[in-house]
C-alpha cells in the first residue's frame, strides 16, 4: 500500500514539475517571440529582408506555443517584409495568415491592422479593391468600439491615398488632414514622414511645387534622422519626378543616385524599377535618347516578367486560391486540435482511474484502520477488566494476609503469655525443689519426707505442662 501511495505521489510530483516546466518555457519562447516581432517591425524600413528572418524565427517559435495572437503578429510582420520587398503575392499569403489567426484569437485591432494592410497593398494595383478592404477597416473599427489613435491616422491616410489616385483631391486633402490632427497630437514619426511624403505628392500633382518641394524635404530631413530607407528612396522618386517637372536635371540626377542607392539597401526591385522609369524620363527631358532607350528596355523586360505579381486579378486568384488552401488547413488543424484532445481526455481519464484507485486503496486502509482500532478498544476493555478483576483478587489477599497477620500477632501473644504463665507455673515447684534440697543437705528434713515432697513437686510440674500442652492445642481454651 506504502509503494502505491509512493508511486502515485511521485508521478503527480513529476506531472506538477512538468507542467510548471513548460510553463516557464512557454513564458520564455513567447518572449522572444515578442522581441523578434519588434526587432522585424522596427527594421521593416529600413531592412526588410531582415524584417523577414525575425518572422521567421518568431512563426516557428509562435507555433510551437500554439497561441494564434502570436502566430498571427509574426505573419502580420513578415507580410510587411515582403511587401517592402515588392513581393506582393508572399505579402498577401502571410496578411491572410495572419488574419486568419486574428480572427481565431477574436483580436480585433489585429483584423483592422491586416485590411489596412492588404488596402495598401491594393492602393497601385485595384482603387475599388482598396476602397473595399479600407471600408472593412473603419467599419470593424467603429463597430468594436476601438480606440487606437495610430490605426485611425493610418486609416485616414490610406483614404487620402486612394482619393488623391481618383483624383478627388478635396476628399483626398480632408483625410490627410485628419490624419495631420491625430498625429501632431500623438506624435508617430514614421506615421508623421508618409503624412508629409503624401501631401509632398498631391501638392505636386495639383501643381503646387514649392509646398511639395517643402513637405518633400521636411519628410527627407526626418526620414533620414530615424533611418528609413525605404521612405528615404521613395521620397528621393517624389522629389526627382519634381525635379524633371521643373527642368533642373542636376538635382533630379542627385535625387535618383541618392534614392537608387537608398532603394539598394531596402531590396526593393519594384522601387529600383521606379528608379528605371525616372530615370528614363530625365534622359528623355535631357534628349538622350540612346540612354532613355536603354532604361525603356530594361523597364519592358521587368515588366514582362512581374506583371504577374502587379496584376489585380494574379492576386486576386491567388487569394481564392489561398482561402481554399486555408481552409483546407484550419481544416486540418481542427482534425488535429480533435486528436489532441482525444488524448488528453484519455490521460485525464487514465489519471483520474489512478486517483480512483488510490481513493478506493486510502477508503479500505482507513476501513482497516477503523476495524483494527475497533477491536483494540475490545482489547483494552477485557484487559481493563481483568485489570480490575485483579485489583479485586489483589484487594482480597492484602484483607487475608491482614487477617492472618493479626491471628499471628494474637497467637504470638497468647504464646507469650503462655509462656510467661508456664514460667511462673513451673519456677514455683522447681523454687520448691531447690529449697527440698537445701534443707535436706542441711537435715533439716529427712530424706523420706523429703523424697515424697520432690515428688509431688515434680507431679505439679508434670501436671502443669500436661496443662499448658492441652491449652496450646485445644482452641476452646482461650485463656489461661
Amino acid at each position: 500500500m506504502k509503494k502505491i501511495l509512493v508511486f502515485v505521489c511521485l508521478m503527480l510530483s513529476v506531472i506538477r514539475l512538468s507542467a510548471y516546466y513548460r510553463a516557464f518555457e512557454e513564458k520564455q519562447d513567447s518572449t522572444s517571440v515578442l522581441n523578434y516581432i519588434a526587432k522585424g517591425f522596427d527594421v521593416r524600413l529600413s531592412d526588410a529582408s531582415q524584417t523577414i528572418r525575425y518572422a521567421d524565427k518568431a512563426i516557428t517559435l509562435a507555433k510551437k506555443l500554439q497561441q494564434h495572437k502570436l502566430i498571427a503578429d509574426a505573419y502580420r510582420i513578415k507580410g510587411l517584409g515582403e511587401r517592402y520587398l515588392g513581393r506582393n503575392e508572399k505579402a498577401i499569403e502571410n496578411y491572410f495568415n495572419a488574419l486568419s489567426n486574428y480572427q481565431l484569437a477574436k483580436n480585433s485591432i489585429g483584423e483592422v491592422r491586416i485590411y489596412l494592410n492588404i488596402s495598401s497593398l491594393y492602393l497601385e494595383i485595384d482603387h475599388d479593391k482598396c476602397l473595399e478592404y479600407l471600408h472593412d477597416a473603419m467599419d470593424l473599427y467603429n463597430s468594436k468600439g476601438l480606440n487606437n489613435d495610430d490605426i485611425l491616422a493610418s486609416i485616414y491616410l490610406n483614404y487620402g491615398n486612394v482619393y488623391q489616385l481618383h483624383s478627388n483631391f478635396n476628399k483626398s486633402m480632408a483625410h490627410y488632414q485628419k490624419a495631420y490632427d491625430i498625429i501632431s497630437k500623438q506624435g508617430n514619426q514614421e506615421l508623421k514622414v508618409t503624412l508629409l511624403q503624401n501631401l509632398g505628392v498631391i501638392n505636386f500633382t495639383i501643381g503646387n511645387y514649392d509646398r511639395s518641394r517643402q513637405y518633400l524635404f521636411e519628410a527627407l530631413e526626418s526620414a533620414k534622422s530615424l533611418d528609413l530607407n525605404l521612405p528615404i528612396a521613395q521620397i528621393d522618386v517624389s522629389l526627382a519626378e519634381l525635379y524633371i517637372a521643373l527642368n533642373d536635371h542636376v538635382n533630379a540626377e542627385k535625387c535618383l543616385q541618392e534614392g537608387k542607392a537608398y532603394a539598394v539597401l531596402s531590396k526593393n526591385d519594384k522601387l529600383l524599377r521606379l528608379f528605371d522609369v525616372k530615370s528614363y524620363m530625365l534622359e528623355l527631358k535631357r534628349k538622350n535618347f540612346e540612354k532613355a532607350l536603354t532604361y525603356l528596355q530594361a523597364i519592358h523586360r521587368q515588366d514582362s516578367i512581374q506583371y504577374s505579381s502587379r496584376s489585380s486579378a494574379a492576386l486576386s486568384l491567388f487569394q481564392a486560391r489561398y482561402k481554399q488552401e486555408m481552409l483546407e488547413q484550419q481544416n486540418k488543424q481542427m482534425k488535429e486540435q480533435r486528436r489532441y484532445q482525444i488524448s488528453i481526455a484519455v490521460g485525464s481519464i487514465i489519471l483520474a482511474a489512478l486517483l480512483i484507485v488510490v481513493v478506493v486503496l486510502l477508503t479500505n486502509n482507513v476501513k482497516r484502520n477503523i476495524a483494527t482500532n475497533r477491536k483494540l478498544k475490545l482489547l483494552n476493555a477485557e484487559i481493563s477488566t481483568q485489570k480490575d478483576n485483579l485489583d479485586r483478587i489483589n484487594h482480597h489477599l492484602e484483607e487475608i494476609i491482614d487477617e492472618r497477620t493479626l491471628d499471628l500477632q494474637l497467637k504470638n501473644k497468647k504464646l507469650a503469655e503462655y509462656s510467661s504463665h508456664l514460667s511462673h507455673q513451673i519456677r514455683g515447684p522447681i523454687a520448691t525443689l531447690k529449697g527440698l534440697m537445701n534443707l535436706e543437705r542441711e537435715g533439716l528434713v529427712s530424706q523420706e519426707e523429703c523424697i515424697q515432697m520432690m515428688i509431688k513437686c515434680v507431679s505439679e510440674i508434670d501436671d502443669n505442662i500436661i496443662d499448658m500442652s492441652d491449652m496450646l492445642h485445644n482452641p476452646d481454651r482461650a485463656g489461661l
